[in-house]
């Protein structure tokens, strides 16, 4: 998959801070217990010039940031490109959307949280965007925000990258990206959060679940019983991992989960 790169609010960017609208802006000193007052912003752009569509616009390049304190400059380390290969120029890079940035608690409040970043980049002709999700933690010993988990996806085939802030995967991070080949279907990885802070693969593998099969559910919520018994945390005859909201009629068909 193509990725996306953030763009990075350097300290030479401020001149131009007039012409941005803050669209995010998090107090990262109190949750993490930094040692130093450290925040996450996130700045957008006036709208531009759609690259593919004439006479259309699509909302401005949207720059985020990892500041140290308040006079110092952005983190430019944390925010660089997921995908090494890419030229620096490369446009298709640049977040237009922010789709979310929040402090979650893998573990509970009682435990050490992560910073949850995700966006979008502009809409190719198709409607399809690059998204980039991307997980970061305190590194006390250093002072410093570290990337522990990043993956880029696109949008238009059901694509799906989730961090599960509840029940037996709570602090995991699943994603579905469709296969290349017949039958298609989606890989499911799970990646699990370890004791250190790092993420690890735990599980990848081919889904019960068929492109456009008229199940009505998002792939890894039709995957979840499938999931969780290859993880070992469900046995058949054990009531079904169901999603929020309600689950009309659950059933498993050849371990796909349908509601309808």
């Amino acid at each position: 998959m193509l990725g996306v790169v953030f763009g990075v609010v350097l300290s030479g960017f401020a001149g131009r801070a007039a012409a941005l609208n803050q669209v995010s802006g998090i107090d990262l000193s109190k949750a993490f217990q930094t040692s130093s007052g450290w925040r996450f912003s996130a700045a957008q752009e006036p709208a531009v010039a759609d690259p593919i569509f004439p006479g259309q616009q699509i909302p401005g390049p949207i720059h985020l940031c990892l500041r140290k304190n308040a006079a110092g400059p952005c983190d430019a380390r944390i925010l660089a490109a997921p995908h090494p290969s890419f030229p620096a120029d490369a446009g298709f890079w640049q977040p237009h959307f922010l789709r979310e940035a929040r402090v979650v608690y893998p573990n509970g409040t009682s435990r050490p949280p992560l910073l949850l970043v995700q966006t979008a980049g502009a809409p190719g002709a198709d409607g399809d965007q690059l998204i980039f999700t991307q997980i970061l933690a305190y590194r006390r010993d250093l002072d410093q925000f570290t990337r522990i988990y990043g993956r880029t996806t696109g949008r238009n085939n059901n694509q799906d990258v989730r961090f599960m802030s509840s029940g037996p995967l709570a602090g995991g991070v699943i994603s579905a990206e469709p296969t290349e080949n017949s039958p298609y279907a989606f890989w499911i990885t799970v990646n699990r959060l370890t004791p250190g802070y790092t993420y690890e693969q735990v599980l990848r593998y081919r889904s019960a679940t068929r492109y456009n099969d008229g199940n009505s559910l998002a792939v890894i919520d039709s995957e979840m019983p499938n999931i969780q018994r290859r993880l070992g945390l469900w046995k058949d005859g054990s009531p079904l991992p169901l999603p929020a909201p309600a689950c009309r009629k659950p059933r498993l068909v050849k371990m796909e989960l349908w509601c309808d």
